[in-house]
């Protein structure tokens, strides 16, 4: 199997940019792209589109809750037409950019609080599995929670994510925090190389964890998010060919 390496990317609204895109692209085999929610402009999409294409990189939606100020990392009150409804309207914005450049929708993949929410909730999955199925694309999010349930209840497809910028709780849930902060380069490399080979993290309770790592991620507003992702993909490519 051969494990990609995703980001978060299109954060930005107008002149104020969040995240480090360009160098990114350098390293990653697809992109998770903000859809104008919790972040990201008409313009921003565009522009993000047509990098990631220049870069031979897969492109596929992050749509994120209503909240610009919070970044759409806090969570809402949302029922299931809601959550259909704010996803089903994202995902359409980006896939008119990309049916302009005649290029296709890769996947789904939820932002922040509204990942966190779909993990728990299967009835908000379901959801998500409405769009998904519409488009025919697969959903990317944490194994062994609602995200992996509902997607196999449902015959749509499923990548399991590993986060190597994220601390995970006991229930295999990660952390969203506000802001995301500088990340040791060793430690990443450890974690990183543990969950491929042993399948395992440790939670900020000291528990060990199964995780199923199919694609990794590494969030584009880290200080050192570049670093980040070359580190994480020399680890990727060291296991690869000991595998």
């Amino acid at each position: 199997m051969t494990i990609t390496l995703n980001a978060d990317m299109g954060e930005a609204l107008g002149i104020h940019s969040f995240g480090n895109d360009p160098a990114l692209l350098t390293y990653v085999d697809t992109i998770n792209l903000a859809c104008g929610m919790h972040s990201g402009d008409p313009t921003t999409m565009a522009r993000t589109v047509a990098a990631a294409l220049d870069a031979d990189v897969t492109i596929g939606a992050h749509p994120g809750l209503p909240d610009i100020v919070g970044f759409g990392r806090r969570e809402m009150k949302l029922n299931p037409d809601e959550v259909r409804d704010l996803i089903r309207y994202q995902v359409g914005a980006l896939t008119g950019f990309l049916d302009a450049v005649g290029a296709p929708l890769h996947h789904i993949k939820p932002h922040g609080a509204l990942y966190g929410m779909l993990a728990r909730n299967e009835d908000l999955m379901e959801s998500a599995c409405d769009v998904a199925d519409q488009y025919g694309v697969p959903i990317f999010g944490l194994p062994n929670t609602a995200h992996q349930r509902v997607a196999a209840r449902r015959g749509v497809g499923f990548v399991s994510e590993f986060y190597v910028d994220l601390d995970y709780d006991d229930d295999g849930t990660v952390i969203v925090t506000r802001a995301a902060a500088h990340r040791d380069l060793d430690e990443i490399e450890a974690k990183t190389r543990r969950a491929i080979t042993e399948g395992t993290t440790t939670t900020i309770h000291g528990t060990d964890i199964d995780v199923t790592v199919e694609s990794v991620c590494v969030h584009s507003d880290l200080p050192n998010a570049p670093r980040v992702a070359e580190r994480v993909r020399e680890t990727i490519r060291g296991q690869q060919r000991v595998g």
